[in-house]
């Protein structure tokens, strides 16, 4: 590999500025884990490199504005009328209908990069007669295979959508309660910010922008915005998975109050646009 050119590590080496979508994911590229053979080459160009994390774009998502949604709602009536659009996910999907449920959303690739190998490991385990699982995407035919099994096996508590619908994905984030991202890594990740600002509760790995854009729950002093768990282990996404159904069955005061600070979060592209043109004007003077 020694005798190849590398365009990329010549446009590092000669570039003014070097840019990744999120601060996390710019530290993780520097190590031999996540630096595909150029982490050396980026710790020397550390001084250089910086993370800007991505935003959504608000005219799409929006659920106050959502033209796909059966009920429209915002921050000051989300913990009515996000019920409604739950209901209508059920029904929809051929869910048990039961506003008591803990709907458990995932809209992803099915690939190992995404963690399915984790969620596939511990799905059976989800299923207690409180929790609903939704999953859409398409991906490794292990992936769509396994998950078109678990849906035949939990009939009305398990919806596998082996496709990929821009509206079922918009009624997935508006009636699902929790969004799972369990990445491997993630140099950003956007699912995880449209949840929030549909008022899911996200359940991530702590590694990239997932990192950054995710604080966990603290019970201690009812603060964060999701939960989180570190090593790439099928136990410990379980642990994460139950901690939320915890909160959310036991504490629905706190839960309510973390859903309206994730509606209230800014996610929109406002900040990330700043930040680019600061840096612009950085390397113009």
């Amino acid at each position: 590999k020694w005798l190849d050119a590398n365009m990329l590590k010549g446009g590092l080496t000669y570039a003014d500025a070097i840019t990744t979508v999120s601060g996390t994911y710019a530290w993780e590229i520097q190590t031999p884990e996540y630096g595909e053979d150029l982490d050396a080459h980026l710790r020397y160009h550390s001084g250089k490199l910086r993370g800007i994390v991505n935003g959504i774009d608000y005219d799409i998502w929006n659920p106050a504005t959502d033209p796909r949604l059966a009920n429209n709602y915002d921050l000051g009536n989300v913990l009515t009328e996000k019920r409604k659009n739950k209901k209508a996910l059920q029904e929809e999907l051929g869910l048990e209908v039961d506003d008591g449920k803990f709907v458990i959303g995932l809209v992803s690739r099915l690939t190992n990069q995404k963690g399915l190998d984790l969620v596939n490991e511990i799905l059976p385990q989800l299923i207690d007669g409180n929790t609903q699982i939704v999953i859409l995407g398409t991906g490794d035919a292990q992936y769509e295979d396994s998950f078109r099994y678990y849906e035949n096996a939990y009939k009305g508590q398990v919806c596998s959508n082996i496709m990929y619908d821009e509206t079922r994905a918009h009624h997935i984030y508006a009636g699902a309660d929790a969004l799972l991202v369990p990445s491997r890594f993630e140099p950003c990740g956007l699912t995880q910010l449209i949840a929030m600002h549909y008022g899911d509760i996200p359940i991530v790995r702590e590694t990239g922008g997932l990192k950054d854009t995710v604080e966990p729950y603290n019970e201690f002093t009812n603060w964060g915005n999701g939960f989180t768990f570190d090593r790439y282990e099928s136990g410990l996404l379980l642990d994460a998975i139950n901690r939320a159904k915890t909160l959310y069955f036991t504490n629905r005061w706190c839960w309510d109050e973390m859903v309206q600070r994730n509606m209230d979060k800014d996610v929109s592209w406002e900040s990330s646009a700043r930040q680019y043109r600061d840096l612009y004007v950085d390397l113009t003077r």
